[in-house]
């Protein structure tokens, strides 16, 4: 009998991380990879964050906390989303957690009962209908197609709603597509929410920041105020003051439900580190004026490389809203053959080949639950995206102008 509980079994390994690991093995053996797999910036944690860290840990602030967070932490959560997203919450309304990835995780825990169904807008991020699965829940994948802007319509929503669905997810901007929901989005998918008072929203904002060109920010308790009771936002600190490793995101909603994910995460990590929290309010609340520097900077990378690879034989790529990854299509390549006459039959057969070809690493779209797509991440320097992209439109041009019959 297998020591392994059986509903682990119904978790797909991620392609991400799979990806990642691909590559470092290739590295190891001496070969030249370019990573551009893992949605991590490149950038230095800024240094007054940093400082804020340190300071910490000589001031002794290195004992457990409350389950929630520290109380100047959330003081500062709850005065950026009054400041910047015009949402106003009491403390006790707020949660910390160990990124977003345990926010999102705790608030599927503690609401979701056996056959309960969570709509998910697919592309999706990998863990999303893993998580909505440890749950005991079932996730409702709905396809948003790339004419479409990879953005879920009104009339989809409609569709995929039933009696048992007790949460949509939105992660806008949207990893792995960039794509941006507009207010005039949001309002849109609102009026059909208030058909269906038993839908709650979970609004993973995550990459809020990101956004670029005309693109506007827009968030769904704000969008539709008259959700706001039914509403549970999330964010943190990981993408946009490039501090991934410090393990803070947080959560904002109605109290029942959130002191409904403190118990679940008082008996899992208790509380994030202490030392992270106390950097994380001056994330937060201190100096922010490296933002539009990092901000600036992704946009002139993501023009670089979707102009780079759409000079490839078979790849056409749009051009993202937000966040830091570009998701082309990559249907042109289909049935081509490598050199050695290997068939290119799916994303994940033209991802390997690039990896072991090109020496580049992405990750198929597949394990986005879309095809055929491969996802590049633009967090990376200006010379490694030249150098990777100019391997890419290499590559493929050696394949096979004839397809397969």
């Amino acid at each position: 009998m297998s020591i392994v509980a059986d509903h682990l079994k119904l978790i797909r390994p991620s392609e991400t991380k799979a990806m990642t690991a691909r590559a470092n093995a290739l590295k190891a053996e001496g070969k030249e990879v370019i990573t551009l797999s893992q949605g991590e910036p490149d950038f230095d944690t800024p240094d007054n964050v940093g400082e804020a860290g340190i300071r910490a840990i000589r001031d002794g602030r290195t004992r457990y906390t409350a389950v929630a967070g520290v109380v100047p932490l959330r003081e500062a959560i709850r005065d950026k989303l009054l400041r910047e997203n015009d949402l106003g919450y009491t403390l006790d309304q707020i949660t910390v957690g160990c990124g977003a990835k345990q926010i999102v995780f705790n608030a599927l825990f503690a609401s979701l009962n056996p056959g309960d169904e969570v709509v998910i807008p697919s592309p999706c991020w990998v863990s999303y209908p893993d998580m909505v699965r440890l749950a005991g829940g079932t996730p409702v994948m709905v396809d948003c197609a790339e004419a479409d802007g990879f953005k879920m319509k009104p009339e989809d929503l409609e569709r995929a709603i039933g009696a048992r669905t007790k949460w949509l997810m939105l992660n806008s901007p949207c990893n792995p597509t960039g794509a941006v929901y507009s207010e005039a989005d949001l309002i849109g998918l609102a009026e059909v929410l208030r058909r269906h008072p038993h839908v709650w929203v979970l609004a993973d904002d995550i990459y809020e920041k990101l956004v670029y060109g005309s693109a506007r920010f827009a968030t769904m308790a704000r969008a539709a105020p008259d959700l706001f009771n039914r509403t549970l936002t999330v964010n943190g600190v990981s993408k946009t003051n490039a501090m991934t490793g410090w393990r803070v995101g947080y959560g904002a909603g109605p109290i029942e439900l959130i002191k409904a994910m403190n118990v679940i995460q008082g008996q899992t990590t208790s509380h994030t580190s202490s030392i992270s929290q106390y950097a994380a309010i001056e994330a937060i609340a201190g100096d922010q004026t490296y933002v539009p520097r990092f901000v600036a900077e992704f946009e002139k990378r993501r023009d670089l490389i979707v102009a780079k690879l759409n000079l490839a034989s078979g790849l056409s790529c749009s051009v993202p809203d937000g966040a830091f990854y570009v998701f082309p299509n990559c249907a042109g390549v289909l049935g081509r053959r490598t050199a050695s006459s290997k068939l290119i039959a799916t994303d994940t057969d033209f991802a390997m080949y690039l990896l072991e070809e090109a020496g580049v690493a992405v990750v198929p779209g597949s394990g986005f639950l879309a095809s055929p797509y491969i996802r590049i991440s633009y967090a990376s320097s200006v010379e490694e995206l030249t150098k990777a992209c100019d391997r890419i439109v290499d590559a493929c041009g050696k394949l096979s102008e004839e397809k397969a019959a």
